[in-house]
């Protein structure tokens, strides 16, 4: 990471959620809720697919790529978040700000090439099974997720470089609850046009690449699924399937929003998008461990096993 510009300010302030301060710091407690959930279910998540041995498939080694994915996210915003709302601290320096905003957009690009191989995967599980173990053997599961983490930094450190080339004269406050692409580069003085091209062009590839390909998986299965003469095993890919679509919708539907109205979006008011812009960071983070974990037979098995042994019998 290049030295800011000598015009470049020490310290930003972040606002958190324009309209709403007073609000703030009663909307900190579900915010500090749903993160601990999202932390608690993610790393439950890894230690299970970690310590079981009937775990080790494909399907949860993408899974597992997906909780650590969360985690960042997560943690490299909601600290922040929650210390603003609470604490009214508002500052973050140049280089910290730069740092929140390469963790978060490359991590989100990372996400997206991940969600895309786990759409590969139940499509070779449906479609392809008596290939399925041949092709995702153990050293192509990890090329596709260390092929998912460098389309992911590739394309966010150039967008990084450009921002810290960028010279900050003007007020140094960002209208927004953590430091998003283009909530910094409005506070530059002159040009950004290329900035803003890079950021709309990246998203809108990236994005609308793995949505399409996502969706053609997804397509060829239900085709596939349709044409199964059990209704039990159609019920059960319905299912599987199912799950995974929402999880899908719940990751892109939030980020396309915020993307986009943080650009086009004047008419919205300015606290409904970072609400929303908050909420894409937290609220996928937190389901995802249960609409994939807990939907997932061997896992809430071992979780139900571990409870068990702990003397906590669960309901039926």
């Amino acid at each position: 990471m290049s030295s800011p510009n000598l015009s470049s300010p020490l310290s930003f302030i972040l606002t958190g959620i324009p309209g709403l301060e007073d609000a703030q710091f009663w909307i900190a407690f579900p915010f500090c809720t749903m993160y601990f959930m999202a932390v608690l279910g993610n790393i439950t998540l890894l230690l299970m697919i970690r310590i079981d041995p009937s775990l080790h498939l494909p399907m949860f080694y993408f899974l597992s790529m997906l909780s650590a994915i969360d985690l960042v996210l997560t943690t490299s915003t909601m600290p922040k978040i929650l210390s603003i709302f609470w604490f009214h601290s508002h500052e973050i320096n140049f280089e910290g700000c730069v740092a929140q905003m390469f963790f978060i957009h490359s991590f989100s690009t990372v996400e997206s090439g991940v969600l895309l191989t786990m759409a590969f995967d139940r499509y070779l599980a449906i479609c392809k099974p008596l290939r399925y173990s041949a092709i995702l053997t153990g050293p192509t599961i990890a090329k596709l997720g260390l092929a998912a983490a460098v389309r992911g930094i590739a394309i966010i450190t150039p967008l990084t470089c450009m921002v810290t080339s960028l010279s900050y004269c003007g007020p140094r406050v960002i209208q927004h609850s953590y430091c998003e692409h283009m909530s910094v580069v409005k506070l530059a003085c002159g040009d950004t046009r290329a900035n803003s091209i890079y950021g709309i062009t990246a998203a809108t590839v990236v994005v609308g690449s793995d949505s399409i390909l996502i969706a053609v998986s997804y397509m060829l299965i239900l085709r596939e699924v349709i044409g199964l003469s059990s209704r039990e095993a159609r019920l059960k890919s319905f299912g599987t399937c199912g799950s995974h679509v929402g999880v899908i919708l719940l990751f892109y539907t939030p980020g396309l929003f915020s993307f986009y109205t943080q650009r086009w979006g004047h008419r919205i008011p300015t606290h409904v998008r970072i609400l929303m812009a908050d909420l894409y960071l937290l609220v996928p983070p937190m389901l995802n461990p249960l609409i994939y974990g807990m939907r997932t037979k061997a896992i809430r098995d071992r979780v139900l096993s571990l409870l068990w042994q702990q003397g906590i019998k669960p309901r039926s």
